[in-house]
């Protein structure tokens, strides 16, 4: 299982290529060989899986019963403009134009490489920012809403 951590400060060079930070790729075991993909995210952003991380997404996709509606309508809208990333030699990606434009990302801008779990979310840097700008008043009671009940014992200890 992938488990990626860090958020990486980076700057698109003027063709629109990323230099994956070192301690990334080192988290990105046969990154060389198997690949990477790039997405459109939920938000504003885009998110780069490694190759197995989205197969594995794409066998998730394949379970939904395609003779419904908003199913079809899911997959449609996720999987638009997914497309393979490789690495050169010296650790550069190409971002595609039309997914950067997509979310407001532009060459020679700075990004914000936020790693979540298995995938890394790609955000202009203004954007991300603009996120915690409007951080929730009080962590804790949003922590207690999202995961509150996750960790309680059945006996209500």
């Amino acid at each position: 299982m992938v488990q990626l951590l860090g958020e990486f400060d980076c700057k698109l060079d003027a063709k629109g290529r990323l230099m994956v930070p070192s301690k990334l790729i080192k988290q990105l075991p046969n990154v060389d060989k198997e690949g990477l993909v790039i997405n459109r995210g939920f938000e504003k952003h885009l998110v780069i899986y490694p190759k197995k991380v989205w197969e594995d997404v794409v066998e998730d996709l394949h379970k939904l019963n395609r003779y419904e509606e908003k199913n079809r309508e899911f997959i449609r809208y996720f999987t638009r403009g997914a497309t393979d990333l490789s690495m050169d030699a010296t650790g550069r990606v190409n971002l595609p134009n039309s997914l950067m434009e997509s979310v407001g990302i532009e060459p020679n801008s700075e990004i914000v490489l936020a790693c979540q779990f298995d995938k890394i979310e790609v955000w202009s840097k203004k954007a991300y920012e603009a996120i915690f700008d409007k951080a929730p008043a009080d962590f804790a009671i949003l922590a207690e809403e999202v995961m509150g009940s996750k960790n309680r014992r059945e006996d209500g200890k």
